[in-house]
């Protein structure tokens, strides 16, 4: 088991981590997609483990089921208790225009990595979209 630094939500039945520097918009863009019907599974640090050739991402007990809202405060959402992880996502680094594949290695398992700009309105759909498509869904 390893802790990062990041926020994971369920988006379809899909784990997706979120993952970026502090200030970064991780907890925002958890909120509009949670406002989509996201449910949140951990915001700020997530747990994951392996099992098999999966990662399964879970909160940290201290922080189950809360989320931070800048402007409100810490706040009480529904929760999933873990989730297997799908994607993830960097929030640092400029998105390519039309990116090739890439991977993040977490708990020794490459995940499909995109990288996007959290406060773009658009986000949350590219997230929505990118869970659901299928390697050949993207022509190249």
């Amino acid at each position: 088991m390893e802790t990062v630094h990041g926020t994971t939500v369920a988006v379809a039945g899909a784990g997706v981590l979120l993952q970026g520097a502090s200030g970064s918009g991780k907890s925002d863009l958890a909120l509009r997609l949670i406002d989509g019907g996201a449910i949140l599974i951990a915001d700020d640090r997530t747990i994951l483990s392996r099992q098999g050739d999966q990662v399964v991402a879970q909160p940290p007990e201290p922080l189950r089921g809360i989320l931070e809202v800048r402007g409100i405060g810490l706040i009480r959402v529904p929760t999933l208790e873990s989730i297997q992880l799908r994607l993830a996502v960097d929030l640092d680094m400029p998105p390519d225009r039309l990116p090739a594949p890439i991977f993040s290695t977490l708990s020794g398992v490459d995940i499909p990595l995109i990288r996007l700009s959290a406060f773009e309105s658009s986000a949350p759909a590219k997230i929505r979209l990118a869970v659901g498509i299928g390697p050949d869904d993207v022509v190249r």
